[in-house]
């Protein structure tokens, strides 16, 4: 075999892949919320459902598919959420925020200055997977972030009480 290179050409040597009901409205979504190009998508055999997508954002490649049980593939609807979330660093984040917001994502949290340097909100999308969605404003030492974490937290324990 000729040398072929073991990770494709423009993916990452870790490419997320989502599980999602309704993949092609939810390809539709990332295309309006976050300007998501389409690279290729196969309709699984029923015709109409996605058993594969990829998509890009910026220089990131990501799958998709749609839920299919027998393959043990669950959507974070049938899950009741998910533990994992997507970071999505953009050039403009309430600009982003909004956008992802107008084309039918739920905000979680307003975009905000956070101790790490980056301003910063989420949205959890209209199929159960949250998108941070960010702009790196601050280079920080890791002593001013530990000390930024450590305000952080005094002010998240003063508002428990």
């Amino acid at each position: 075999m000729a040398n072929v290179n073991p990770v494709p050409a423009g993916f990452g040597t870790i490419t997320p892949g989502l599980v999602v009901r309704g993949g092609a409205k939810a390809i539709d979504f990332y295309k309006k919320a976050f300007g998501a190009e389409e690279r290729m998508r196969m309709p699984g055999p029923d015709g109409t459902s996605v058993m594969h997508a990829e998509l890009r954002i910026g220089n990131s490649i990501f799958m998709l598919n749609d839920e299919n049980r027998e393959w043990g593939a669950l959507s974070p609807e049938s899950l009741n959420g998910t533990p994992c979330g997507f970071y999505l660093y953009v050039n403009d984040a309430d600009a982003w925020q909004k956008r992802a917001i107008d084309a039918g994502g739920k905000e979680v949290m307003p975009v905000q200055d956070m101790f790490w340097g980056d301003k910063m909100g989420c949205v959890m999308d209209p199929f159960g997977h949250k998108w941070n969605i960010a702009t790196h404003v601050r280079d920080l030492t890791l002593d001013e972030i530990k000390k930024g974490q450590e305000a952080w937290m005094k002010e998240m324990a003063a508002q428990k009480h």
